[in-house]
């Protein structure tokens, strides 16, 4: 029997009935963007054997959010062909619908839901998509529910807002043993292959035609109304297949030198993942459980007091401590933030009073270099490693997780205030960047601005409080000069 997901990551968006003479019930999939270790996916499957009735999963990409281009629209394509091939191995009915013009993907959902005995949604507390789920809910005559399934603590198991790492990684101690804890099932489209294949309606299909070839799908973004500027990286694909091969990858050759690798930007000894975490096409919790099952892991290990400490609470060796708390507490503390302040997460006034205040003391002072925004997306400033991890973004899609810190740090300094360095810092990340518009992303860049920090001394010019960073020393902890010739823009 498929387990129940626990019922503190599913929340009803409406009160609007279940309809039992549905036709199917409608898996709308948003966030979570893969069929496997999903608690979404396996909360509609679960719904869908009680109701009688079979799965129809349903994946749509739209035109018209905010910084829409030919390098983020492709790789969630990439993974849309993959979920839909996986669909169909199951014998499970996946419709893919890519939007060919504005506007042209209105009623899409409303048509599937009105057919549907219920739907099923992913939470996620960021961008523009609490907004879009909020309103499906207001309008769709069905029950709409959602599924929380973003990282190993439900954010609503959060008691409160987090204002420094180790606060979160000693709550997430205190709560996160076995018994409270549960992980999505590997592969639930097992389960709904019994159910057999949703039909959609004719006139549907007509209006709305479902997503075409690898192939066609290229020609028909070549000619959409997105920034074609911000080009796919090149050798890199989206999607579960790619995602599922680089975490499988990283665990059995990079992992044991994670600690001397992670922040020697030329060994590129990260996971590499982050923007298959974002768009859901590999899950944490999968990538948890290959840790600890590479390690023989078993829950006897865990510590029996939560101190908030870096290492020794999993009972694991360095390596897999030092990068499950990267995955879990710096990842997860900026999914709780943005969950508890919805409003304000990505704002200037989200700040701690601490920084607003150093950095309001500091924000007349003299900055012996300015940058307008265009100059520092093309690179061309006077640091050359700046302008390398600037060249990474723009040509790969991320930066080097060491290097992001630095190249942060110097959008603060080189701009003429700490409010227009945020924004130039949102708007880079955001255009350029697989992982951007994320939770993690914008911990990320406030952090840049001490979010999640302490106040540092000595004060500093332009910085105050908030902790400082320079080039030169940077690249006397770790060697640059081959990054910055193999990323230097052009």
């Amino acid at each position: 029997m498929l387990p129940a997901v626990p019922a503190v990551r599913v929340t009803a968006v409406n009160q609007a009935p279940v309809r039992a003479d549905g036709d199917y019930v409608l898996y709308w999939m948003i966030a979570h963007r893969r069929t496997r270790w999903h608690f979404g996916l396996q909360h509609a499957v679960a719904q869908a054997a009680a109701l009688g009735k079979p799965l129809l999963v349903f994946e749509a990409l739209r035109i018209g959010y905010r910084w829409a281009s030919d390098r983020l629209h492709q790789f969630v394509v990439d993974g849309m062909h993959v979920n839909r091939a996986r669909c169909a191995a199951a014998g499970v009915t996946c419709y893919s619908y890519l939007e060919p013009e504005a506007g042209a993907g209105s009623g899409l959902l409303a048509a599937l839901a009105a057919r549907a005995a219920l739907v099923v949604t992913d939470e996620f507390p960021c961008f523009f998509l609490p907004r879009m789920v909020a309103a499906a809910g207001r309008t769709l005559p069905v029950r709409l529910v959602q599924v929380e399934g973003n990282g190993l603590l439900p954010l609503r198991a959060h008691d409160r807002e987090f204002t420094v790492a180790h606060s979160f990684r000693r709550h997430f101690q205190k709560v996160a043993h076995p018994e409270s804890l549960a992980f999505p099932v590997a592969e639930p489209l097992t389960w709904a292959t019994p159910l057999g294949q949703a039909v959609i309606a004719p006139e549907i299909l007509a209006r709305w035609p479902a997503l075409g070839t690898p192939a066609e799908a290229r020609a028909l973004i070549a000619r959409l109304p997105i920034d074609h500027s911000v080009a796919p990286p090149p050798g890199v694909t989206g999607g579960s297949e790619a995602g599922e091969a680089l975490a499988t990858d990283f665990v059995a050759r990079k992992l044991a030198r994670y600690p001397e690798d992670r922040n020697a930007p030329e060994a590129q000894g990260g996971s590499g993942l982050s923007a298959y975490l974002h768009f859901g096409h590999v899950s944490a919790h999968a990538v948890v459980d290959a840790v600890l099952q590479r390690a023989g892991w078993h829950p006897g290990r865990l510590a029996d007091t939560a101190n908030g400490k870096r290492h020794g609470w999993w009972g694991l060796d360095e390596a897999s401590e030092a990068f499950l708390d990267e995955l879990i507490t710096w990842r997860e503390v900026g999914y709780a933030f943005s969950h508890r302040r919805p409003d304000d997460y990505d704002r200037y006034e989200s700040l701690p009073p601490w920084a607003l205040e150093t950095l309001a003391l500091h924000a007349q002072d003299p900055r012996e270099h300015l940058y307008d925004l265009d100059t520092l997306a093309a690179g061309r400033t006077h640091d050359p490693l700046w302008n390398a991890a600037q060249g990474e973004l723009v040509q790969t899609g991320r930066i080097h997780n060491y290097l992001r810190m630095l190249w942060g740090k110097k959008v603060l300094e080189w701009s003429p205030s700490p409010q227009e360095a945020l924004a130039r810092l949102i708007e880079l990340n955001n255009r350029y960047a697989l992982d951007g518009r994320n939770p993690n992303s914008y911990s990320g860049i406030f952090w840049v601005f001490g979010r999640f920090d302490r106040a540092w001394g000595p004060e500093r010019p332009i910085y105050g409080k908030v902790r400082y960073m320079t080039s030169a020393s940077t690249a006397r902890k770790v060697p640059v000069k081959g990054y910055i010739a193999r990323f230097q823009p052009r």
